[in-house]
């Protein structure tokens, strides 16, 4: 269990520091309560956090797949959590998934729930497969959205694979042809420069070689200097984004890039109307559901969204209209949803809204993925046209003039 510093005040009014060991910051208030303590700032020490955060432990996704289709299949059979854990602890030969089991495991052992267990854990779960844990908890169907996380890793590990089997080509070329040109711009292109300098003088000098020839220079003169600010904007940029504002601004960017933001929406949307249909097929309250399905989505603008919506179907308001004002669903969404709200259908439209986007998602990720490769020749040839060109056109114009 994690350590807390405390500093408190005692029924005299003295001020008292120290620190105690407790499951969770609500039990240590607790604990000092008991002891006749009035608390004034209680903070989790930081071995504990480096602890909690699981240190450098990441899990591979493959064993993270095999872990949650093991887990849920244990809890299927009616095997308690704890003992599954137990079970799955023993028998994972990954160190890594191993500490982190152990560590899941000891937790649920002192009464804090799976998901608060897993948060401990950012490496090993993300964000969206906490939030999915926590739904199939207050919902009970814990086994189900197990297989659910099962099945989205194993798409999502298929789909880095066919991007990755696309892009081994095209990358290799860019890289190899990245190192061609760096090399061109700064030995071979200014051996070049001395032959056309009376047609720089004379200002004919193709637009062209001009720019190719102020590229050179300029990668010549501050090429490390260009290496090293993108290493530290590279930097400042990773840390920015792991900001809740940072987050909270990619995730905008995310939906609005073409093409790209169109299948991230859908993918969002997708999540978040399988989780609330799911949710509301085992009677949890739509309010209840909405605040828990919104983080399924996975993105802060759409859980921004579906937060206020929930907001105003507290005040008596159908779930249609506040994510029709939201401008972040589609309109045949929301006409759906409409439907189902006044059929007293909602839970299975839902669902039925979660299949039909995965398919279509599904099918224009494929599409991506093929147009990828000749997206990315079509560019290196782009770049290499460029540069010939550039040094030819030159050439050809002092023998038309030479004739």
């Amino acid at each position: 269990m994690p350590d807390y510093k405390y500093l408190a005040r005692e029924l005299t009014g003295k001020q008292v520091t120290g620190t105690l060991t407790a499951s969770s910051e609500k039990d240590a208030l607790a604990n000092l309560a008991g002891r006749s303590l009035f608390p004034i700032n209680v903070v989790q020490t930081e071995q504990s956090k480096q602890q909690s955060s699981g240190g450098s432990r990441r899990v591979p996704a493959k064993f993270l797949t095999v872990f949650y289709n093991q887990l849920a299949d244990l809890l299927k059979s009616g095997v308690p959590l704890l003992r599954s854990l137990h079970l799955l602890e023993d028998q994972t030969s990954h160190p890594s998934l191993k500490f982190v089991i152990q560590d899941v495991r000891e937790q649920v052992a002192d009464g804090t729930r799976l998901n608060d267990a897993m948060r401990r854990h950012p490496k090993a779960f993300n964000f969206l497969t906490v939030s999915m844990v926590k739904a199939g908890e207050e919902g009970g169907f814990l086994e189900d959205v197990l297989a659910r996380i099962a099945a989205f890793n194993d798409h999502q590990e298929e789909l880095k694979g066919k991007v990755t089997g696309a892009m081994v080509y095209p990358v290799f070329l860019l890289i190899v042809g990245f190192l061609v040109v760096a090399a061109m711009m700064v030995w071979v292109v200014p051996n070049f420069a001395p032959m056309f300098d009376s047609m720089k003088k004379d200002g004919t000098l193709p637009w062209a070689t001009t720019t190719l020839f102020s590229i050179s220079d300029t990668v010549q003169e501050y090429g490390v200097l260009m290496a090293l600010a993108a290493a530290g904007a590279s930097f400042a940029l990773g840390s920015y984004l792991q900001s809740d504002k940072g987050r909270r601004v990619l995730d905008e960017w995310k939906l609005k890039v073409p093409g790209l933001g169109g299948i991230l929406q859908s993918l969002a949307v997708a999540r978040f109307s399988r989780m609330l249909g799911t949710l509301l097929k085992n009677g949890v309250p739509i309010l209840q559901s909405l605040r828990i399905a919104k983080d399924a989505s996975g993105n802060m603008v759409l859980a921004e969204a579906i937060g206020n919506a929930a907001d105003n179907v507290s005040s008596g308001q159908s779930l249609a209209v506040p994510l029709r004002s939201s401008g972040q669903f589609s309109k045949d969404l929301i006409e759906m949803i409409a439907v189902g709200e006044e059929a007293n259908n909602l839970e299975n439209v839902l669902i039925g809204v979660a299949d039909n986007l995965e398919k279509r998602t599904s099918r224009r990720i494929d599409m991506g993925v093929r147009l990828l490769e000749p997206m990315m020749l079509l560019f290196m040839a782009g770049i290499v046209v460029f540069i010939v060109m550039a040094l030819l056109l030159p050439v050809m114009t002092m023998s038309t003039r030479a004739n």
